[in-house]
């Protein structure tokens, strides 16, 4: 039997009973690989098989229905988990054989306390090899793995022909941008880089930004990632520094800093002068921030733990103020693949009246004529639009500003002249971003 499959079910297993996709995937890679010896198309199996097997759930689970005497929910739920994996190969990985998808997951049941069952899950996986599927007439959620509620969100604002699109490129798998640090080298010096060890990438339209078009193993062994010539960033986010526009020697306060990626971005845009107040109420995630900015060899940056509503002390002090509200992340559900079953309407309206408290307590924070731009990378209007609208009806002295029309980001800008990044359209990271004006009549 594949280690690989075996690692994925482990690794499935866990996230079943709760734990994040992310953090299931690499404590069962450090428990069955300790040494780090599996070979990279093994490691990419498993990290396919997992982040795949997660976004597809709801899919995989009606299928079984249809296959098996029993729902999905009936199964044993280790015995589903490994239906998921067999199921998931055959439907999408087309690099792996059916005879092998079959064997593999017959041999992962009787390894796993199915031994009883194996016939069971060799005759659910070759009826669908027979027969595929029976019901051609599925909702885009079941067809697309997603809750209900999200896609009538989204049908809502975007109609049900774009919705499908935004499915599909939620559903791929993500692939990794890098921001070019220009205070320590260059685009042409990080792309020889690259050339010379075959890294494969291309060139996107933003100024810092390369994307990987290929696996090429562990990030942190990539030439230029020790010296700090860039870092992991979405193309998406960085549009959020470009339109804060920081300038070199203000006061600039990052209300929702951690992990650190748009601060380190507005140091070095700022080209490292001045001061960026990094503010987070969580000190592991500011200790990320803390390596990276160390490592991109940024000084510009202060550090302070804590509830950004609560800062007292910045009130009227901040040139530019960033608010990256923690949010839903429905922008980012190709990335973040159990997002999709985490959130609920509930959690939504939960953090929009979170996301209002910060708005209307960092505003604060702004000098009268400065700046405050709100970012997330969800799209809910009740996280984007409606936070927006309430801010504004509450605050007379602020205004929307559009990005001027010579902006690296003008081209994302809506008639409200909001940014609204939508993935299918761009191919990036779902995003929203405003930026306000506070009025220099204020006192």
């Amino acid at each position: 039997m594949s280690s690989a499959r075996q690692i994925a079910f482990i690794a499935l297993r866990d996230v079943h009973n709760g734990a994040f996709v992310d953090v299931a995937l690499d404590r069962a890679l450090k428990k069955f690989n300790p040494k780090s010896n599996l070979p990279d198309n093994e490691r990419r199996l498993v990290t396919e098989l997992v982040y795949g097997c997660v976004r597809r759930q709801r899919t995989l689970d009606y299928l079984i229905d249809q296959l098996g005497k029993k729902k999905a929910h009936q199964q044993p739920k280790d015995l589903r988990t490994i239906l998921h994996i067999g199921l998931y190969q055959l439907i999408y990985q087309d690099r792996i054989p059916a005879s092998a998808a079959v064997n593999t997951t017959v041999e992962l049941a009787r390894t796993n306390g199915f031994a009883q069952l194996a016939g069971v899950v060799n005759g659910m996986l070759r009826t669908y090899i027979r027969e595929g599927e029976k019901d051609e007439h599925k909702g885009l959620g079941i067809l697309y793995s997603f809750p209900d509620w999200i896609i009538e969100v989204w049908v809502e604002q975007f109609g049900e022909e774009e919705t499908e699109k935004l499915c599909q490129w939620m559903n791929q798998t993500p692939t990794i941008d890098l921001r070019v640090n220009l205070l320590r080298t260059t685009i042409t010096e990080v792309e020889q880089a690259f050339q010379d060890a075959n890294v494969e990438y291309e060139k996107l339209s933003l100024p810092q930004a390369l994307r990987l078009t290929r696996s090429s193993g562990a990030i942190q062994n990539l030439p230029g990632y020790a010296q700090g010539w860039w870092t992991v960033q979405d193309s998406s986010a960085q549009l959020v520094a470009h339109l804060l526009d920081p300038q070199p020697g203000e006061c600039i306060i990052d209300a929702c800093a951690a992990p650190g990626g748009k601060t380190t971005h507005i140091a070095e845009l700022m080209h490292d002068s001045g001061k960026i107040w990094a503010c987070d109420r969580t000190a592991s995630r500011l200790r990320k921030l803390e390596e990276n900015a160390h490592r991109l060899q940024l000084k510009s940056i202060e550090i302070i733990t804590g509830d950004s509503r609560s800062f007292s002390q910045f009130i009227n002090t901040a040139d530019r103020v960033l608010l990256d509200a923690p949010c839903s992340g429905l922008g980012t559900l190709h990335r973040h693949a159990d997002a999709r079953w985490r959130q609920t309407p509930q959690s939504v309206e939960e953090l929009a009246t979170l996301q209002r408290e910060l708005l209307s307590n960092t505003a604060k924070y702004v000098k009268p004529g400065g700046v405050l731009v709100y970012a997330t990378c969800t799209l809910h209007p009740l996280e984007n639009e409606a936070v927006i609208e309430s801010f504004l009806a509450a605050n007379s002295d602020w205004k929307i500003e559009p990005p001027s029309i010579n902006s690296v980001v003008h081209k994302y800008s809506t008639s409200q002249g909001t940014l609204k990044v939508l993935p299918h359209q761009y191919n990036m990271d779902g995003f929203f971003i405003v930026r306000l004006r506070k009025s220099n009549d204020y006192q």
